[in-house]
């Protein structure tokens, strides 16, 4: 049978879905991935995978892929990043038998997509996502597919969707954001992105960004016209968007619990999603918010969730009658997380108390990493602040911290480097290989069966060739 293309492919094989859960790293499991189905969505994606690991690891195929397949998890994409043709094609062909459609992320704006060289750090290299296009639709027997953010310009990302179709992808995600939008920089994504590719192009297109409500997935199919909207945080936050229901958190909570226990996950997964599903009571019941985070083992993280929500139940039943005052609703229901912007994120709204406001509260004005934050508790005396640290002299060839008196100036492994060549001491790393030639040199002159030896005298059998030769005669 012919491999499905464009239109086609959306109608039949994902059967004219709408309603798309984002790929998410960690986040979008099987696990979540059946919840959310179960609550409106139509498609789901994989989290992304790496192609070159995929390859690689069979571990990592069977952990991420072979073990997540169900039949009530279909139809089914999964993403790959990747910056090598023949690396993603071989990580395609791999997993082709397992899901509807292969993905390319090239909409991943974080910093480790920067270092690994893929993600939206490749949508300048036109030349080289042709050919991994190409590639992939010539040797796949599933249509390959493609998630993009937008550059500023339109008629730039408009061009970039054209010679992305025209390589072969058969489905374009998206984003309508630039890859510099990200964290408390996202702002609003432009539709206006996302329309003009739909009217380039001749393949289905899926939009992405600004999706926190039923609401805002049909305006965005009315003003965009595209084919289906994806949802991501929206969709963390309450997995039952697609729906157009803001239930109660514990019921998401338990549903997905028993869920996990069907179908585990690592345990990680697991307290990212009830971070985010009791995101806004955490912040009226911060112990527990505490003791979710210290808890190790599932049912420890049910019994966090069951105590939440029965402070829920007794907090509804004091207010019966009483109306949510401000901006936010009653907290222990499902309901969007409103980014703070730059210049949002140091002001608290009435009543409301940010992420980072918490973070601040607890470890002051300086706020340190988590890491930071740790060592801390292990070095209650040391000091983090890195304007208090001393400033280190970099080593003359690396950049390393040099020796303090290193009579070089290097680091210690430029030393050794240099004082091995030149059997030269530095007394600041202690690498004394002059001492040690010397000693050799004494050791050998002191030894007489080491010197040469002599020519023999007239008459005498001149070695151990000849006493040999003279032996055989």
């Amino acid at each position: 049978m012919p491999k499905l293309q464009g239109f086609e492919f959306w109608s039949r094989t994902l059967r004219g879905a709408r309603h798309v859960v984002a790929p998410m790293v960690d986040q979008s499991e099987l696990a979540w991935r059946l919840l959310s189905r179960r609550h409106g969505a139509q498609l789901c994606y994989t989290p992304m995978l790496h192609a070159q690991v995929f390859v690689r690891d069979a571990n990592y195929r069977k952990e991420n892929l072979y073990c997540e397949v169900c039949p009530e998890d279909r139809p089914l994409i999964v993403q790959f990043c990747a910056n090598d043709p023949e690396v993603f094609v071989q990580a395609a062909l791999l997993a082709q038998d397992y899901c509807d459609a292969i993905d390319l992320n090239l909409g991943c704006p974080q910093m480790i997509a920067k270092r690994g060289h893929y993600g939206a750090f490749l949508q300048d290299e036109w030349d080289l996502l042709q050919r991994m296009i190409l590639l992939a639709h010539e040797k796949l027997s599933v249509p390959v597919t493609c998630k993009i953010r937008v550059f500023p310009e339109i008629d730039k990302t408009v061009r970039y969707a054209q010679m992305l179709e025209k390589a072969g992808c058969q489905l374009l995600t998206v984003h309508g954001r630039t890859k510099e939008q990200k964290g408390p920089l996202s702002g609003a994504a432009s539709w206006e992105h996302i329309k003009a590719v739909r009217k380039a192009v001749a393949i289905p297109v899926f939009a992405n960004g600004n999706i926190q409500c039923l609401q805002d997935v049909e305006r965005c199919l009315r003003d965009t016209g595209v084919q289906g909207v994806m949802s991501a945080e929206g969709n963390l936050h309450n997995p039952a968007l697609f729906e157009g229901r803001s239930p109660a958190v514990w019921e998401l909570a338990e549903e997905y619990l028993d869920i996990v226990r069907e179908h585990p996950c690592p345990l990680s997964y697991v307290r990212a999603h009830l971070f985010k599903l009791w995101h806004h009571t955490l912040q009226v019941h911060q112990e527990l918010r505490e003791e979710l985070a210290k808890v190790k083992t599932l049912e420890g993280i049910a019994a966090v969730s069951q105590e939440l929500k029965l402070r829920c139940q007794e907090e509804i039943s004091r207010q019966e009658g009483v109306k949510p005052t401000g901006d936010l609703p009653f907290h222990w229901i499902c309901q969007p997380y409103i980014r703070p912007g730059p210049r949002e994120g140091s002001k608290e709204k009435a009543g409301v108390r940010s992420k980072r406001a918490l973070e601040e509260e607890e470890c002051g004005a300086e706020v340190l990493s988590k890491n930071k934050q740790k060592k801390q508790l292990r070095n209650p005396h040391k000091t983090f602040d890195p304007s208090l640290k001393p400033k280190y002299a970099k080593c003359d060839q690396c950049g390393n911290p040099k020796g303090n008196r290193c009579v070089f100036s290097l680091c210690r492994g430029c030393c050794k480097k240099r004082a091995s060549k030149e059997t030269a001491d530095c007394p600041g790393h202690g690498l004394l290989f002059k001492t040690k030639l010397e000693k050799s040199l004494a050791w050998k002159e002191a030894q007489p069966e080491l010197q040469e030896p002599q020519p023999a005298a007239p008459g005498t059998p001149g070695g151990f060739s000849e006493v040999m030769g003279s032996a055989l005669a």
